[in-house]
């Protein structure tokens, strides 16, 4: 077992013994296949909590990759700090303390994968502050877009019915995924 499959076990297990909302093993699956498939260079991702998706989608990237992440409470991403340095991956991961909604709007650059897992109610604003910073193909996925679909309709519906976006939603288990492309 390598050691970023290490610690994603150890975060599962911490993840079991106290609540705490990580993507999970079934729909980590899912990101893990969609980001080898793409080979994203640069991924945004919104909610870090303590580094399990970054950590997850880090070890499918080559060396010279980007993650920037953003985590709202500083305590979770002094966390996240340690378990990403500790899984020893080989993308690059830069972790962002701060509000999502002000720190978006600063960051340089575009992404070829987004992956927004934090306040249900803000999926719509975060996307909309990152749609100039996303090109053609780039895939942005929703989590919790099951279980939280009232709390994120407008994100969903936009998504859907915009035009701007190809999009299908996952189901796993009781929750599921929402996966668009930006056309």
């Amino acid at each position: 077992m390598d050691k970023s499959e290490e610690i994603l076990k150890e975060i599962e297990k911490k993840a079991e013994k106290q609540f705490l909302p990580i993507v999970g093993p079934d729909k980590g699956k899912i990101l893990a296949e969609k980001v080898r498939e793409i080979q994203p260079r640069t991924v945004l991702e919104v909610g870090t909590l303590i580094g399990y998706s970054a950590i997850l989608i880090g070890r499918e990237l080559p060396k010279d990759s980007l993650i920037i992440t953003i985590e709202i409470h500083k305590d979770e991403a002094k966390i996240a700090e340690r378990n990403i340095s500790r899984a020893q991956m080989s993308a690059k991961v830069k972790i962002i303390s701060g509000d999502a909604k002000k720190r978006i709007p600063e960051l340089e650059g575009s992404f070829d994968f987004v992956f927004i897992d934090a306040e249900k109610t803000e999926y719509y604003k975060y996307l909309k502050l990152a749609e100039e910073k996303i090109h053609k193909g780039t895939v942005i996925i929703a989590d919790n877009a099951g279980i939280f679909a009232e709390q994120m309709e407008d994100y969903l519906n936009y998504v859907r019915k915009s035009g701007k976006y190809k999009s299908t939603y996952v189901k796993v288990g009781q929750d599921g995924m929402e996966i668009s492309t930006k056309l």
